[in-house]
């Protein structure tokens, strides 16, 4: 038998990493191997999530808000938070899914759009841990258009009334605060709300059979009032929610290739060991035809990835390529997963490996942050200059 090489070997990865990178995806992956992967299969069989105890270690290890400048953020590049996200989903996208939408959506949210006085209140805190958020923006009828969005904001003096309802909400049930987009009179305006908010309630959304160990809710608002302090100044329209998806799908083009990667090795590992036929699985020709034709659009989503990462960190990254690797990840991870299922035949559907529960979260995140037909339209009317949503 000769030598054997990961994916990341055959293209090279590391050559495009700075030390500090590697040291930190190296020092990510050590973490979520020892604290979440002995528990991961559990968590998901149960549908549960420590999420409160989890929120102070991954706080600890400065993972939540890494991405941002001050506040008691890290301020990593995007390839370095990238990479860390990676390494959460090669364990399970729901541990992932927990960082994005603390870090890139409701922490986000106030830092880019927030007043001085929000981000001093809020930002160390969530960056730390002890205050944990979320973020409510997609409603029952509403998920690809949010324009459509009937949460609305009413102004009554010095306080706004909040009414309207929000649904698919990572972390809703357990966060201490809300970001909440709703439509006024003006344009659509953004307000963190404290989910203790006398007429505000979350309900966990039941029997989801795709990222069970992460917890999503239905938010409920009726007349829930907040002072004007309360809403982010600096958004004002779409333009404010859409930002933050942006920033969000960023983590995604990472994230989904760490579960496509984990797949991939076990389905190697699992090759290498298991015997049919008096000789090892993985020294039929078709079996190796499927593993390198899987190894080649791993690679090939994590060159893209790392390359989106260095144009978003020069500032020149656009919507349109954030999409193009969103779709490219989700899309590939997800077929390399059910291909892993198959090399693993009856051993693949059991939690004992993986595979089956990263194939089953990433139809959620193949349709979260967009759907891939979204994010089609987004890159067509980048091609065309037509604008097809409609």
């Amino acid at each position: 038998m000769t030598d054997t090489r990961t994916v990341d070997e055959l293209f090279a990865v590391d050559t495009l990493l700075s030390a500090e990178e590697i040291a930190l995806r190296d020092s990510v992956r050590g973490f979520a191997a020892k604290r979440f992967r002995p528990h991961i299969a559990d968590w998901f069989e149960a549908g549960e999530l420590p999420v409160r105890e989890l929120a102070t270690e991954l706080g600890g290890m400065g993972l939540l808000g890494m991405h941002l400048d001050g506040y008691g953020c890290a301020g990593a590049g995007a390839v370095a938070y990238g990479l860390a996200c990676q390494e959460l989903e090669a364990v399970d996208s729901g541990i992932r899914s927990l960082v994005s939408v603390q870090g890139s959506l409701a922490m986000f949210a106030i830092h880019h759009w927030g007043s001085e006085e929000q981000k001093q209140q809020y930002l160390p805190a969530m960056a730390a841990g002890e205050v944990f958020g979320c973020f409510g923006l997609t409603e029952p009828d509403f998920g690809s258009d949010p324009g459509g969005m009937r949460t609305f904001a009413r102004r009554d003096g010095d306080d706004w009334v909040i009414s309207g309802t929000k649904m698919w909400i990572t972390n809703g049930s357990v966060a201490d605060i809300a970001v909440i987009w709703t439509q006024t009179d003006d344009k659509v305006a953004g307000f963190i709300v404290p989910t203790d908010a006398p007429g505000f309630t979350a309900t966990d959304v039941p029997a989801k059979m795709s990222l069970r160990a992460s917890v999503t809710s239905e938010l409920v608002l009726d007349e829930v009032r907040v002072p004007e302090s309360a809403r982010l100044p600096g958004a004002r329209g779409l333009r404010g929610p859409l930002t933050c998806l942006n920033e969000a799908r960023f983590g995604i083009i990472f994230g989904a290739i760490g579960a496509a990667r984990d797949c991939l090795e076990t389905a190697v590992d699992y090759a290498r060991t298991r015997e049919v036929f008096d000789k090892p699985l993985g020294a039929y020709q078709l079996t190796q035809a499927k593993l390198a034709d899987m190894a080649v659009e791993l690679g090939k989503a994590q060159l893209l990835a790392v390359h989106l990462g260095r144009q978003k960190e020069a500032g020149e990254v656009a919507p349109a390529q954030v999409s193009l690797g969103k779709l490219n990840s989700c899309r590939e991870s997800i077929a390399i997963a059910r291909e892993c299922r198959t090399i693993l035949g009856a051993n693949g559907i059991t939690l004992a490996y993986p595979v089956i529960r990263h194939a089953n979260n990433l139809e959620s995140v193949l349709t979260y942050e967009g759907t891939s037909e979204v994010h089609q339209l987004m890159i067509g009317q980048a091609l065309t200059g037509e604008n097809a949503f409609r």
